[in-house]
């Protein structure tokens, strides 16, 4: 089932929620900040344990990684890299919809059972609310199969565009 709300992603008790995160996996503005800043130091320190894949590093746009959750409800945070919109044009919506296919890969692996959204790209990457969360809600109509769902925003206008897409793509959703 998919639910949307809007609320702080970090005050969600599920097995994990997904941080719209940049490259180096170390901590930015947005979701970023604040899910660093409420799972505590710990997070940072696992953060810097993954390793680089190139120089400065550590998830390349379009992929994930798990750490534990820590001081969050949230057993887990899943790291997850959107592209920056560029027009369209260079692969953004092939790599944005590589974000959930990759969470929900490793929240399959993982054996979890319960993942909240947020809106990846949406903030500072400057990626169309609409188009964005149309690609999301496709995520979640083919792979999110024996999963609870929700889609997370902090504002109304996201809110908006997570209820457009989901009713565009006739997805049954709870609103909450």
């Amino acid at each position: 089932m998919l639910r949307i709300i809007q609320a702080d992603i970090t005050t969600l008790g599920v097995d994990a929620i997904v941080n719209a995160a940049n490259e180096t996996l170390l901590g930015g503005g947005g979701v970023d900040g604040a899910t660093h800043r409420a799972a505590g130091p710990r997070l940072l320190a696992a953060c810097h344990a993954i390793p680089e894949v190139r120089p400065g590093v550590r998830c390349p746009t379009g992929e994930a990684r798990m750490t534990p959750g820590f001081d969050l409800p949230a057993r887990h945070v899943i790291h997850t890299v959107g592209p920056v919109w560029r027009g369209g044009m260079h692969g953004e919506p092939g790599l944005l919809a590589s974000c959930y296919r990759n969470a929900f890969a490793l929240a399959r692996d993982a054996g979890l059972r319960s993942i909240a959204f947020p809106a990846i790209s949406c903030g500072v990457y400057g990626y169309p609310a609409n188009a964005a969360t149309a690609i999301a809600v496709h995520a979640f109509a083919t792979q999110a199969d024996g999963f609870d769902v929700i889609a997370c925003c902090f504002g109304a206008t996201i809110l908006g565009a997570w209820r457009d897409a989901a009713r565009d793509a006739g997805l049954a959703f709870e609103d909450a």
